[in-house]
């Protein structure tokens, strides 16, 4: 799994597969992948919003942080 993350700012998920499906990815696929996160990385709000709306981005909310139980000490 490969996901690039800024500190504070958003996770891309950007690629997965099953070791058992593929060793590994290509240097050319991993330039290329490097090209895509500087895009999303540095996204405005307002273009994250319309790639949602275009189905060109999924997003992924983590219920956990909504649902979780308070912890005890």
């Amino acid at each position: 799994m490969m996901i690039a993350y800024r500190t504070k700012h958003r996770a891309i998920f950007l690629l997965g597969f099953a070791k058992n499906e593929r060793q590994n990815i290509s240097h050319e696929e991993l330039d290329a992948l490097r090209d895509v996160v500087k895009v999303w990385l540095n996204a405005s709000a307002q273009q994250i919003a319309a790639a949602i709306v275009e189905g060109i981005l999924q997003e992924v909310s983590n219920d956990q942080e909504k649902n979780a139980e308070p912890r005890n000490g």
